[in-house]
């Protein structure tokens, strides 16, 4: 039986690590249910959690990054106020901080769809429509993931990263959206391991800073139709 609510949560500002072990336990609770109800031939229905949040500055490394593509050392981040995890998602080195919309979807894929490449595109075409309604034309940069704007021409900028975990079809770790954020940030790292392309953010290419609460409640219901999910509050 396929549970199609999802428990949504905004952690408002959040330390990453702290962000980082309660996705975790949230995680591991799906996880050791899935494994109960096959060892024991039960039925219990999985949960599915969409969290958003902000976190302080910090500068993650996934599985499959290099570290050289932190270009700062303990004394730069300091300088910075930012941390630095290295941590068990996909992708190389992201950063997060306030003003961006990090997405942590905690969802049973058996409740929606075993496919991980089609998930990835989903979430991006959540942040694709989001961005349509404020007008702006945002796409896929063929090899890459995320979301891009002028990714057909040499103006091609990342406005949306992703980096995910999946194990038992259960996933963790997610999307970070760039609406309002401080854009000098990424200077200081090589951006998912990609050094000739830029980044940008909706403030940036809009000229004024949109309402992040709007645009949380527009990527909420986008993501709510394409997965055919009932959010619930």
């Amino acid at each position: 039986m396929m549970n199609k609510k999802v428990q949504y949560a905004d952690w408002g500002l959040v330390d990453y690590k702290q962000a980082w072990e309660q996705q975790e336990e949230i995680f591991n609770q799906i996880v050791a249910l899935k494994i109960e109800n096959r060892t024991k031939g039960l039925d219990q229905q999985t949960s599915n959690v969409l969290v958003f949040c902000e976190h302080p500055h910090v500068y993650t490394l996934g599985k499959s990054g290099l570290p050289e593509n932190l270009l700062l050392d303990e004394r730069g981040l300091e300088e910075k106020q930012a941390s630095y995890y290295k941590i068990n998602r996909g992708g190389d080195i992201t950063y997060h901080g306030p003003g961006q919309i990090v997405g942590y979807p905690i969802l049973d894929l058996d409740n929606f769809f075993t496919d991980i490449h089609l998930y990835l595109r989903t979430l991006e075409e959540a942040v694709i429509l989001t961005l349509k309604d404020y007008g702006i034309q945002a796409g896929r940069y063929p090899g890459y993931t995320g979301v891009w704007l002028d990714a057909d021409n040499d103006k091609a900028r990342k406005i949306c990263a992703m980096g995910v975990r999946c194990s038992r079809w259960v996933t963790m770790h997610g999307f970070a959206f760039n609406v309002n954020t401080d854009l000098d940030y990424f200077k200081n790292i090589v951006p998912c391991g990609i050094d000739d392309k830029d980044v940008t953010s909706m403030k940036r290419e809009l000229g004024y800073e949109p309402d992040q609460q709007e645009v949380k409640l527009k990527l909420r219901e986008h993501l709510a139709t394409l997965f055919e999910m009932e959010i619930v509050l």
